[in-house]
């Protein structure tokens, strides 16, 4: 499943921030991707670009490396002129590696959260501090929202291990202690969360689905006739997150329930599955057992998450709605960004109506108290 104590599900596999000497022109157009927005030259450097095969990849970092330089491309490439002007065609010499790439990887091509964070990350120093390997417009700003939503990823890591260890297992004093650490990673994660206090923008990262700046989507050059309508990187797409749902059952419904499943096809294929795995019956064994030390177990989990989802609505609403209106007011050069992610997020949902959804959807995943009563006077 791509995962590893250390670092949850990001790539962990992946630390790979060069790629071999013939995709230097892609590598150095992406290293420079904020000076080329800002000069308006991104569009002709990337014209004058060569098509490249593939045929030098050879691992999965390097295709995964590649997968995340095409991807900052192509969104400058689309939103240079901002909301104004975005492209409507992509040229075929980045449009035919970057479909034949995502093809092999199982991704689709536009940049998703599996690319801008989990694998956007090095290591800095020896002390494990991180930095990002594509920094996209926004500065600074941009790149500690990626940080920061790497480092709650990392901190579901050993919550993700229990989910494929012990928690499947099905016995109650082994669940009691796999469910505590999955609580332990949710809190770490929210933890995580609140360094966002630095960073409050999320530009550069959109869609071309749903999106009213490109409302019949994108034209791959000789490889679609027709546009093509994709969901931009969104916490939606989140693996670790989908996972917790999936195993403490937490329902979804109609138009949420829908979106979470397209979302998940933003996702590697290993997450996918993983998530698949989990999708079970947890909550219908705890319910009878009459454990009520397990209950509240499980509870403590479910409010854990609850918590998360409670500061992830704060922290949308001061640190990405506001800068947003402030963008399209300011008509910085990604103001269209600034526009799109203003009341819907980059994967196209309304976000606010979402995020209070699902954070309502969690709630109602509690045993309730009359049950855990039931069962203290059973046992």
């Amino acid at each position: 499943y791509s995962n590893s104590p250390l670092t949850s599900l990001t790539c962990h596999l992946l630390l790979q921030t060069k790629l071999p000497d013939y995709y230097e022109v892609w590598m150095d157009i992406a290293c420079n991707l904020t000076h080329l927005i800002e000069s308006r030259t991104l569009r002709d450097v990337v014209q004058k670009m060569p098509e490249l095969s593939l045929h030098h990849l050879h691992s999965h970092r390097e295709l995964r490396l590649a997968h995340l330089a095409l991807g900052v491309i192509t969104m400058g490439y689309v939103w240079q002129e901002g909301q104004m002007a975005p492209a409507q065609v992509l040229p075929r010499n980045l449009a035919v590696p970057y479909c034949l790439l995502s093809q092999k990887l199982g991704l689709p091509p536009i940049l998703v959260y599996a690319d801008v964070v989990l694998a956007n990350w090095k290591l800095k120093d020896p002390n494990g501090n991180i930095e990002v390997i594509f920094s996209l417009p926004g500065g600074e700003t941009c790149s500690g929202f990626i940080i920061v939503s790497m480092l709650v990823e990392k901190a579901a890591g050993p919550g993700i291990m229990v989910c494929t260890s012990t928690v499947p297992i099905f016995h109650i004093s082994t669940l009691r202690l796999g469910l505590g650490e999955v609580t332990r990673a949710l809190k770490s994660m929210k933890e995580a969360f609140e360094l966002m206090h630095y960073s409050d923008s999320k530009k550069g990262i959109s869609r071309w689905r749903d999106n009213p700046m490109l409302p019949n989507g994108l034209v791959y050059e000789d490889i679609s006739d027709e546009p093509v309508l994709l969901s931009g990187g969104s916490a939606g797409q989140s693996s670790s997150i989908q996972c917790f749902d999936a195993l403490l059952c937490v329902r979804h419904y109609d138009e949420t329930a829908a979106f979470l499943a397209r979302m998940r096809e933003y996702m590697p294929a290993p997450h996918q599955r993983l998530i698949h795995s989990l999708s079970g019956s947890l909550r219908d064994f705890i319910m009878p057992c009459s454990n009520p030390d397990l209950c509240r177990s499980y509870n403590s989990c479910i409010t854990a998450l609850l918590d998360l989802r409670n500061y992830h609505i704060n922290t949308v609403a001061k640190y990405v709605l506001v800068p947003a209106h402030h963008a399209r007011l300011s008509g910085c050069p990604l103001g269209g960004v600034g526009m799109a992610l203003d009341s819907r997020g980059a994967g196209g949902s309304n976000i606010m109506g979402f995020l209070k959804t699902v954070r309502n959807n969690t709630q109602k995943a509690l045993i309730e108290a009359a049950v855990l009563e039931h069962t203290v006077a059973f046992r």
